[in-house]
């Protein structure tokens, strides 16, 4: 969980900045997702889609206690 700092100083950066951000994090880790035995791939992959459904989850649970 991020900080409550860290949460402030994402929400006043511009759309572009938060772009550029999110650009240079893909460049940075990018070469590392496909390294190691494929094995090791295939659980990170794994991984990434479990944390993925997860976060999808909990979007839509918060918008169906929106709407009621």
């Amino acid at each position: 969980m991020l900080s409550k700092e860290t949460l402030e100083r994402y929400r006043r950066m511009t759309t572009g900045q938060r772009m550029k951000l999110v650009l240079q994090s893909i460049d940075e880790n990018e070469p590392y997702l496909l390294k190691g035995r494929p094995d090791v791939v295939n659980r990170r992959f794994q991984l990434l889609e479990r944390e993925n459904l997860g976060r999808n989850d909990n979007i839509l649970k918060g918008l169906a206690l929106s709407e009621g």
